[in-house]
C-alpha cells in the first residue's frame, strides 16, 4: 500500500509535524510504501543543524529516520521563501514540485494530511 503523508505545519509550535512523522515511521515499520511531502513552515523540520533541548524531540532526526526506508520530498518554493538551500537539508530528503505532489497524490491508495 502506497500512502502520502503532507505536512504544513512548522516542526515546533505545534505537533503536527512531530505527529506526521511517527505515523510515517510506524507505516513505514509495517513495509508499506510512504511518501513525505513537507510544505510550507514544515520544509524547516528537515533543516541540517537543529538543536533541541535534552527531553525534547528533534524534528530533523525524525525526518532522517523516514527518509532512511521512505521518500522525504520538499516544497522547493517553500524552501525558497524561507531561505533554505539543498545542501542544508537532511541526507535521503529532495527538493521537489508541486508536479511531483501531484503525481505521488494519483499513485497513493491514502493521502493523510497534517
Amino acid at each position: 500500500m502506497q500512502t502520502l503523508i503532507v505536512i504544513n505545519d512548522p516542526p515546533y509550535g505545534t505537533e503536527r509535524l512531530y505527529n506526521g512523522l511517527r505515523l510515517a515511521h510506524a507505516l513505514l515499520k509495517r513495509e508499506g510504501e510512504v511518501t513525505v511531502f513537507l510544505m510550507g513552515d514544515a520544509v524547516s523540520g528537515a533543516k541540517r543543524g537543529q538543536h533541541t533541548p535534552d527531553g525534547f524531540y528533534n524534528a530533523e532526526r525524525m525526518v532522517k529516520r523516514v527518509a532512511t526506508k521512505g521518500r522525504v520530498l520538499l516544497c522547493g518554493t517553500c524552501m525558497e521563501a524561507r531561505g533554505i538551500a539543498d545542501d542544508e537539508i537532511v541526507p535521503g530528503s529532495e527538493r521537489s514540485t508541486m508536479d511531483a505532489l501531484a503525481e505521488a497524490t494519483e499513485q497513493a491508495d491514502k493521502v493523510l494530511i497534517f
